[in-house]
């Protein structure tokens, strides 16, 4: 394999870019930016991505709702979004050029597939003429327009493919572009090349002529004077890989059944945007991992159930819709008190809604959407690396409590990624599980007997003296029977209900990023964890009296969180939803909180943060005032 080429033109470095990628579901746009990913991983840079893709396997080519994109912003300094405006945007047809052209910065580069602007895509595309030709286009942006798939064709032409399969390497032509445009190297891109086309010789060759093709058409057009270079941040030291959400989330899994020495078993049905987690931990049949494909939701999390009632560590996902569908059986996990992990990656709804779309809505879901008093711990993870600790987190609650745990991560969290640091597995804290040997035959086993922890013991099926009655009827304190008794009723509703309550005496007080007190609290949840703590970080740099307040624990929440709270003039709390934590925080709290909601499909930009801090700091200073409640849902 030949050496990646080096530029002998003019380089600038810059200290960050933000770069989208887009066009129809079919070219390659995914593949496109998750190279660029990870090739600014290996360059030591740290990175935040954002996909973005329609819900269709195969949507309507050329159309605005088939457009699929990858944001990917790499930078030499700590960031935590993948960008607001972008620095660059590369369209390979009018549609994606339509639809994203609004997110690019004054002066931004705009580079165009521009064999792909013909008249049936303009059709398709919904635009009466040639975009690219207005001439407001040239005043604001750096309009590149390149013949990418007549360059592509030119470039492949000795490998002997028909021109629909060479057609489909033009993804690999902008890829080079890109590369050399922002000082990418080709070497990993080069290797990715032979291990997944390796068996097809012929495409293997293409895709690298059209990457190297790319490349030299950067270097020797004169529509580009300079290439720019982005240099390795200073991360913690340590070895790290990028990673995805829901990856992370499978590895955080994997980690957690040996960390408590038990096999694992997951039991799920397909459904987007939580799918990936099946497909990752199908990989580690070796690590006791058994995944289990169901034919509906409800199979699958009453087989979670069985699961965990032999003993094995038990986990299900899916998404808002699904997790209706398992709502009755988490009721009974619940009722059986029983450990199990129920993941939850959220998506925009409602019904089907946008599968493919972030969204937040699903929180009173996973809080009281079950039959009776049925509460449950929920935790989310903040970011695509955090989801490997919530993971082991939510199986050391489930254990010591012996009931469900939920995770609630999200669509942005899922199929984003960062740079993790691979943690030292020997320094990771034990998960302690005990099961009852087995009980004097005078003396009858107590399957509902507690621990300080409120906690009843998980006897293996089989073991002798262990045999109890269990199942979806109230149980009598202690023996486990089935009881109808008023009083029993209420005492074993309020020891599940304690037994909840009791988690947030272990788990850590909620931190602050600031000052404990002052004019102004942003409190977020799950992954809007980015665009808050970025924005309250610039309106500190600003002057502003703000403080940051993230949670990861949901139910129960932070003890001090109450108090915390009560120290600032104002609250404001960001969400993906109507203001679901809100309506929780006030109940709780009983302290006014300012909503700022929105619900688009998209993740918040920083400065949609930074403008609501700007408006509620320069009033908190006189003290709390009425309700205010700001959306932006469109």
């Amino acid at each position: 394999m030949t050496a990646s080429p080096t530029t002998l033109k003019d380089v600038s470095t810059v200290s960050g870019i933000t770069v989208r990628l887009a066009g129809d579901s079919g070219d390659g746009m995914q593949l496109l930016g998750t190279q660029l990913t990870n090739t600014s991983a290996l360059a030591g840079n740290d990175v935040a991505t954002f996909p973005d893709f329609p819900a269709e396997i195969r949507a309507p080519r050329g159309t605005r709702a088939g457009v699929s994109g990858f944001q990917v912003r790499f930078a030499s300094e700590e960031i935590f979004t993948p960008g607001d405006h972008l620095d660059a945007l590369v369209v390979m047809n009018p549609a994606a050029m339509v639809t994203n052209l609004g997110d690019l910065r004054k002066g931004g580069i705009l580079i165009a597939n521009e064999d792909g602007f013909n008249e049936k895509e303009f059709k398709l595309a919904k635009v009466e003429s040639n975009p690219l030709d207005a001439s407001v286009i040239e005043e604001v942006y750096r309009v590149i327009k390149v013949p990418m798939t007549t360059l592509t064709r030119d470039a492949v032409a000795a490998h002997g493919l028909s021109q629909k399969i060479a057609d489909r390497c033009k993804n690999f032509f902008a890829m080079g572009l890109v590369y050399w445009l922002f000082g990418r190297s080709l070497d990993p891109t080069l290797r990715f090349i032979q291990d997944k086309f390796g068996k097809k010789p012929d495409i293997a060759a293409a895709n690298e002529a059209a990457l190297r093709a790319g490349w030299a058409y950067g270097e020797t057009t004169e529509a580009f004077g300079e290439s720019y270079q982005v240099e390795a941040a200073e991360l913690e030291k340590g070895t790290y890989r990028n990673m995805m959400g829901n990856q992370a989330l499978a590895w955080g899994l994997v980690a957690a059944s040996k960390l408590s020495s038990k096999d694992m078993f997951y039991g799920t049905y397909p459904i987007t945007p939580a799918s990936d987690i099946l497909h990752e931990l199908t990989r580690f049949k070796n690590f006791g991992v058994r995944t289990f494909q169901a034919e509906d939701e409800i199979a699958a999390v009453c087989a979670t159930i069985g699961a965990a009632f032999g003993g094995t560590m038990a986990v299900t996902a899916s998404s808002g819709p699904g997790i209706a569908l398992k709502a009755e059986a988490m009721g009974l996990g619940m009722m059986l008190e029983l450990p199990m992990i129920v993941i939850n990656v959220q998506r925009g709804g409602p019904s089907t809604g946008l599968p493919t779309k972030t969204e937040q809505s699903d929180l009173l879901q996973c809080m009281f959407g079950r039959n009776g008093e049925s509460p449950l711990p929920i935790l989310a993870p903040r970011s695509p690396g955090d989801c490997f600790d919530i993971a082991v987190e939510a199986w050391r609650i489930a254990t010591e409590c012996m009931c469900p745990v939920v995770i609630l991560s999200d669509g942005y969290i899922a199929n984003g990624s960062e740079p993790w640091k691979i943690p030292d597995v020997a320094k990771l804290p034990k998960i302690e599980v005990k099961h009852p040997e087995g009980s004097d035959p005078d003396e009858p086993f107590m399957p509902y007997a507690r621990d300080e922890n409120l906690a009843r013991p998980w006897a293996i099926p089989g073991t002798p003296g262990l045999m109890h009655r269990l199942g979806g009827l109230e149980k009598e304190d202690g023996t486990g029977n089935v009881s109808y008794d008023p009083a029993n009723h209420q005492h074993m509703t309020d020891t599940r209900a304690a037994k909840v309550n009791r988690i947030a005496e272990r788990i850590p007080d909620q931190d602050v990023y600031g000052e404990t007190s002052g004019d102004v609290l942003l409190i977020s949840w799950g992954g809007t964890y980015g665009a808050c703590h970025t924005a309250v970080r610039n309106c500190r740099k600003a002057g502003h009296s703000v403080s940051h307040a993230h949670l990861r624990y949901i139910n129960p929440m932070p003890k001090n969180l109450g108090e915390l709270m009560k120290g600032f003039n104002k609250v404001i709390v960001p969400e993906l939803n109507t203001g679901q934590l809100r309506m929780l925080l006030r109940a709780k709290y009983l302290v006014d909180c300012i909503g700022v909601n929105k619900i688009q499909g998209k993740p918040f930009a920083v400065s949609e943060l930074v403008e609501a801090i700007q408006e509620h700091v320069s009033t908190a200073k006189g003290g709390k005032s009425e309700s205010d409640v700001r959306s932006k849902a469109g």
